[in-house]
């Protein structure tokens, strides 16, 4: 699964890809013409990874991971494909989700683009941009069939649900807010629209803000609620400074600001949900593991991540949930007490289960 970091130019998404990948690419207050993308792995939390490293000690521990993809800051016009238009939707259209990441802090070393600051301006110029994008590939795909010289009745079909679409996109509609039969879906699942990815909204502010709140901080909130948008608010700055400390400093320094855990892990965890993604986790001397895989993954399905062979040659899945296994304290006990299950190919893995794959090839 990909995420793409957007926003306007110096609001901060290169310092939050650096902080989700543990990468150190340079940032600057003035850097707002560049048109390459940059792509990083970033590290699901999990604290039940954590538990069952420390309980079996293994050679290896994997967390689950989601790929991060640091999209050039949106200049005006990018909806249509003007200028560098073109790169920003080639690299949004790549996405599975995207993270707005929208400025609330004052600097006067850093100047707004638009001179200043407004994060519900800045949501809805991003969101307009995007708009606008689907509203041309509406057009331009009518033009096309228009244009041909034997037009099939998929193409019918399709033109019926376009021209529906071409009106609410003109009433600012998205594509994400529309009621289609699956009719109607099926007619037009070959097309990309970027109002219909999951957005998330990330307010970059300063310290002071982090513990008093930002301006029309109520409004804002209420604002991405209205529109379907998770929200919060994380400093890059000071999580930057979290990154560089040690342990004991770091826990002293987030009591300090009144930060119960990392805005980087929030976010990652965040993105996690919202893809509708979940982990099940294998367990041992060798390797601990978080593996992804989407809610209502049957069993069968989900040993075929680990290798087409268990996928292949499925028999039965022994699972039990983490919560079970950390009650029970050790596996001997949970199978005495009959938390530890077998079930078939059909079942629905769920989050959190640990599981051991019984194959035959």
């Amino acid at each position: 699964m990909k995420v793409g970091l957007i926003g306007l130019p110096t609001v901060g998404k290169t310092t939050f890809f650096n902080l989700l990948t543990n990468q150190k690419l340079e940032t600057s207050s003035f850097q707002s013409g560049k048109v390459e993308a940059h792509v990083g792995l970033a590290r699901v939390p999990d604290e039940r990874v954590d538990f069952l490293s420390d309980y079996h000690r293994p050679k290896k521990t994997t967390y689950a991971q989601i790929e991060v993809i640091d999209v050039p800051g949106l200049v005006s016009g990018s909806g249509e494909g003007t200028g560098s238009g073109n790169q920003f939707l080639n690299n949004v259209r790549q996405v599975d989700c995207l993270v707005h990441i929208v400025r609330a802090f004052e600097d006067d070393h850093i100047v707004h683009v638009d001179g200043k600051i407004d994060v519900i301006r800045d949501i809805e110029n991003i969101k307009t941009e995007l708009l606008l994008a689907d509203l041309q590939l509406v057009e331009s795909r009518i033009q096309r069939i228009d244009a041909g010289k034997k037009v099939t009745k998929e193409q019918v079909a399709e033109k019926d649900v376009l021209n529906v679409l071409l009106v609410h996109f003109e009433n600012e509609g998205t594509f994400s807010n529309i009621e289609l039969s699956p009719d109607e879906r099926q007619a037009i699942e070959h097309l990309d629209f970027l109002t219909d990815k999951p957005v998330i909204i990330v307010v970059n502010v300063d310290d002071a803000q982090l513990v008093a709140g930002f301006e029309r901080q109520d409004e804002i909130l209420a604002h991405c609620r209205d529109s379907g948008y998770p929200a919060f608010a994380i400093s890059a700055k000071a999580e930057m400074e979290i990154s560089e400390l040690d342990p004991e400093d770091r826990a002293m320094f987030m009591e300090e600001l009144h930060i119960e855990k990392s805005g980087v892990d929030v976010l990652a965890e965040t993105v996690y949900r919202r893809l509708g993604l979940l982990s099940f986790l294998t367990a041992g001397d060798d390797e601990v593991r978080a593996w992804t895989i989407k809610g209502g993954t049957n069993a069968r399905t989900a040993a075929g991540k680990i290798h087409s062979d268990i996928e292949r040659g499925f028999i039965r899945a022994e699972v039990i949930s983490f919560a079970d296994f950390k009650e029970a304290g050790n596996m001997a006990k949970a199978r005495e007490l009959g938390k530890l299950r077998l079930e078939g190919k059909e079942y629905t893995m769920q989050d959190g289960d640990i599981v051991n794959f019984r194959f035959n090839v």
